[in-house]
C-alpha cells in the first residue's frame, strides 16, 4: 500500500473506495512534533486535530482524496507570537491548498498544453478533474522557465484594444518565442527594455 500511495512526510493509513471511480485515501503526519513557523522552536504539545481533504493524482483512472489528519500545535516559546500552530507538510500542500502540489503541477501542464476549456475536458478523462477557470488559474502560478537572452530579437506593435491601446511585442525569432510585452510602442519604452539587456541583435 505504501508503495502505491506514496505521500511525501506522511503515513498511510486506509485506502477505500469512494463512488463508482474514486478513492480515499487516509493518511497522517508521520512526525511527532513539528517546528513554529515564527520561532522554529520544535513543539510535541498538540492543542487539536482536524482533517484536510485535498485532491491528489489519480491512480488507475479513479480519482484520488487524501483525508489527511494534521495537528494543532501549542507553540511553547515565551517570546514568540503564535499560540498555535499547524503543522506543515511543505513538499504535500500548500497552506490552505485544496489539491497537493503535484496535482496541481500536472493540472497547470495540461493547461499550458492545452488551454483553459480544452485542458479541463481532458483533465475529467485523466481522473483529475477541475474547473477551465482554475486550469487557467494553475498556468498563471506556475513558474516561467529559465531561457537563454535573445540573440535576434523581432520588434513590432499589437492590439490590446485595436485603434484605441498599442502596445511593443518582442520575439526571440531564434526561439520562435514571445519574449515580453510593453506596455506602449515609444521608442523610449523599447531604449530602456534595450539597455538592460544589451545581448540581441535588433530586426525590424
Amino acid at each position: 500500500m505504501q508503495e502505491l500511495f506514496v505521500i511525501s512526510d506522511c503515513r498511510v493509513v486506509t485506502v477505500e473506495p469512494v463512488g463508482a471511480a474514486g478513492l480515499q485515501v487516509a493518511a497522517q503526519v508521520k512526525h511527532s512534533h513539528a517546528c513554529c513557523p515564527s520561532c522554529q522552536q520544535a513543539s510535541q504539545s498538540v492543542h487539536s486535530r482536524y482533517h484536510r481533504h485535498p485532491a491528489d493524482l489519480p491512480s488507475l483512472g479513479n480519482a484520488v482524496h487524501i483525508n489527511l489528519l494534521v495537528r494543532r500545535f501549542y507553540c511553547r516559546s515565551p517570546i514568540c507570537p503564535r499560540w498555535t500552530f499547524v503543522e506543515p507538510v511543505p513538499e504535500l500542500l500548500a497552506p490552505w491548498a485544496r489539491r497537493t502540489r503535484r496535482l496541481a503541477g500536472a493540472q497547470g501542464q495540461v493547461g499550458v498544453t492545452c488551454g483553459g476549456e480544452a485542458g479541463a475536458r481532458l483533465l475529467r478523462r485523466l481522473g483529475m478533474p477541475t474547473s477551465a477557470d482554475t486550469v487557467l488559474r494553475l498556468v498563471r502560478a506556475l513558474s516561467l522557465p529559465e531561457c537563454a537572452p535573445p540573440s535576434v530579437l523581432g520588434v513590432d506593435d499589437w492590439a490590446l484594444r485595436k485603434g484605441w491601446s498599442y502596445g511593443t511585442i518582442l520575439v526571440d525569432l531564434k526561439a520562435r518565442r514571445v519574449v515580453d510585452l510593453l506596455p506602449d510602442r515609444t521608442a523610449q519604452t523599447l531604449t530602456d527594455w534595450l539597455i538592460d539587456r544589451d545581448t540581441a541583435e535588433l530586426k525590424h
